[in-house]
């Protein structure tokens, strides 16, 4: 006997609805990006606040005469001219410092080693373990390092008097204090940099006969030196914030004269904030000073980046319509 089986018709899958589904997730995204929101613009309100505390307690004593004449009657009157020239000094001789130093490195660790070699990972870990010592840490290294081995075994070999020329804090081994503490940022900027760099650039420059320092001269630097330039900018904002480092190192309380020599100790903004705030016999009397200088200091930082901003967005310009 044959039986006879109906068959049975599959339901029919159910449609898709990706107008909900694309709703369902724009919500699910709504909360995170809310929180992000609210986090940015907290940050962004706290440096507001700050920055609004800094301008409203020190544009009123900022002046001229503030700014070119030295301090006067215990650092209660006068103005900061020799602290804003130390600056200046020290962080210039920072960024001769580091800089080459940084881009040599990072040139070696991207062109001339291999990734998985022992010599670069044990390079890196420096880098990193260099990255996060304390400031107070490099300012104890300076001084014993740089002053007392260095600058001693100078005036050893080359000075017979029996007062330092060298051995003593001045403003060169702040600097080189203070290159040291910013390489690891000089070093980072620059390889991200020449990752940046197509390989087809690098190949073509070396089967046209150039060779391998020509081509790192010539094609890879000058496509780098918009990345090198942000590496300076953060050593600048890195360093001339500094205190700890430079207060064995070379930083004074007060010097008569602008340092002249690269063995001349020197005034610097932040030690002359942290010794008005620390050691001034009259606290009230000295904050609109304080104040004053705290706001120069951040003009001066932000004139010093934004100089190297420019000379960066020059570059960036020069070479895309180089590349046109």
């Amino acid at each position: 006997m044959n039986v006879f089986i109906e068959p049975t018709t599959r339901s029919a899958s159910p449609e898709i609805d990706f107008e909900t589904l694309h709703e369902n997730r724009k919500n699910s995204g709504a909360i995170p990006k809310f929180l992000t929101f609210f986090a940015a613009m907290i940050i962004a309100a706290m440096l507001a606040i700050i920055l609004g505390n800094i301008v409203w307690g020190g544009y009123g004593i900022i002046s001229l005469d503030f700014l070119r004449l030295p301090p006067e009657n215990g650092m209660e009157g006068g103005g900061i001219f020799p602290a804003i020239f130390g600056t200046v000094a020290l962080v210039i001789l920072m960024v001769i410092a580091v800089v080459p130093i940084g881009v040599f490195t990072a040139v070696f660790l991207s062109e001339y080693t291999t990734p998985t070699s022992i010599s670069t990972r044990l390079i890196r870990q420096a880098i990193n373990n260099l990255a996060g010592v304390p400031s107070i840490v490099f300012g104890l290294f300076g001084m014993g390092f740089f002053i007392a081995f260095i600058g001693g075994g100078i005036d050893a070999l080359f000075f017979d008097s029996g007062r330092p020329v060298w051995g003593q804090p001045a403003i060169i081994w702040a600097a080189l204090t203070l290159a040291l503490l910013t390489l690891p940022v000089v070093i980072i900027s620059t390889e991200e940099a020449l990752r940046t760099i197509p390989s087809e650039i690098k190949d073509a420059s070396l089967a046209l006969g150039a060779t391998k320092l020509q081509t790192i001269r010539r094609i890879v630097i000058p496509q780098a030196m918009p990345g090198i330039l942000t590496g300076a900018i953060l050593a600048v904002g890195r360093g001339a914030g500094e205190v700890a480092p430079i207060m064995f190192t070379g930083a004074a309380y007060y010097l008569p004269y602008l340092p002249t020599k690269l063995n001349d100790q020197f005034m610097e903004l932040g030690y002359h904030v942290y010794v008005m705030a620390t050691q001034s016999p009259d606290i009230e009397k000295t904050k609109p000073i304080l104040y004053g200088t705290v706001l120069v200091l951040l003009l001066l930082t932000f004139l010093l980046n934004f100089t190297a901003i420019l000379i960066r967005s020059r570059m960036r310009a020069r070479r895309a319509s180089a590349a046109q």
